[in-house]
């Protein structure tokens, strides 16, 4: 066989393997609830898809995994979760499951605005816990210490902005070679935040003077964002059960404030907000600081923040 055939033969070869070969596959991410997990998918649009360790619907202030969900989380190579200030229960999971994972506490990263706990059951007129001191802080400088922080910084949207680029970062030092898409789309998701904050703050400008309850303390960010202020809380941040004095303080709350909205949420017992509401004329409405009925993907966030603006907005109106 002449050179010339020898050549042209291993140039197809060589032609054949490089059509033939598959394209990188995008790394495997999982993320704790469907908020964290719509940012991510965000980042991840046309590239890849994340899986949720907590279902919709489940409160991840306590959680059971299915198997398929500790499966997600061994075979991750990275986690993103808020933290264990959320769901003390993964931070185990993680360690013995995703031990070989990029893991990214979120209340830890760059550019993370925090707020203390709220303790009391009644916040004031300004919102404000006046027993508990309140404050505000970069999450990346804080050594990791957050005793009496509230950990729904997800709610809000200018953390969750911070997070896309700190997604983005993570998943570009893993698959380089998608780099630039996981910085454009976290670029285009930050746009269509902006733009639903417009929305909520157009939504809830009829009901800016609104006095409301909700059903566990998880929304003070959202609340501080849109300056919008809850009377109180008929649980506390961690969604435990409140006992009887509790239970007597918000119903006078109701009472002595015209508190127009008291707040359910899927994941918790009716019954708690029939309760308080009775007698009270307070009507009731519900708001999902987990978004669990919106269709989980890139858009997920923006149509999150909206839904909660236009419960809001309904029942008070």
């Amino acid at each position: 066989m002449s050179n010339q055939i020898r050549i042209a033969l291993l140039g197809g070869l060589l032609g054949a393997s490089v059509a033939t070969a598959a394209p990188a596959e995008a790394p495997k991410v999982a993320a704790d609830i469907e908020p964290v997990h719509g940012l991510v998918a965000r980042v991840m649009d046309g590239i890849g898809t994340p899986s949720l360790v907590v279902r919709p619907g489940a409160s991840p202030h306590g959680y059971s995994m299915r198997p398929s969900e500790a499966r997600a989380l061994q075979e991750a190579e990275a986690v993103f979760w808020v933290g264990p200030e959320l769901a003390p229960w993964l931070e185990g999971s993680i360690d013995t499951l995703a031990s070989g994972a990029v893991v990214v506490e979120l209340l830890d990263a760059p550019g993370t605005q925090t707020l203390a706990f709220r303790e009391g059951a009644s916040f004031g007129a300004d919102g404000h816990d006046h027993d508990e001191a309140e404050h505000e802080e970069d999450g990346h400088d804080d050594g990791h210490d957050h005793d009496g922080l509230d950990p729904h910084a997800w709610l809000d949207p200018e953390n969750a902005k911070a997070w896309l680029d700190v997604i983005a970062a993570e998943l570009a030092r893993l698959d380089p070679e998608n780099a630039g898409a996981y910085a454009a789309n976290a670029e285009a998701g930050k746009a269509e935040i902006d733009a639903a904050m417009e929305d909520v703050r157009a939504m809830l400008a009829p009901v800016r003077d609104m006095r409301f309850v909700v059903f566990h303390d998880a929304y003070q960010y959202f609340e501080h964002r849109f300056d919008i202020p809850a009377a109180g809380a008929i649980a506390l941040s961690d969604a435990t059960d409140p006992g009887p004095a509790r239970v007597a303080e918000i119903r006078d709350t109701i009472v002595a404030m015209d508190v127009r909205c008291v707040f359910s949420e899927p994941q918790f017992n009716q019954d708690l907000v029939d309760t308080v509401l009775e007698g009270t004329g307070g009507a009731a409405g519900t708001i999902d600081p987990l978004g669990s009925g919106i269709p989980g993907g890139a858009g997920f966030y923006p149509a999150f923040l909206r839904s909660i603006a236009a419960e809001m907005a309904a029942c008070g109106s």
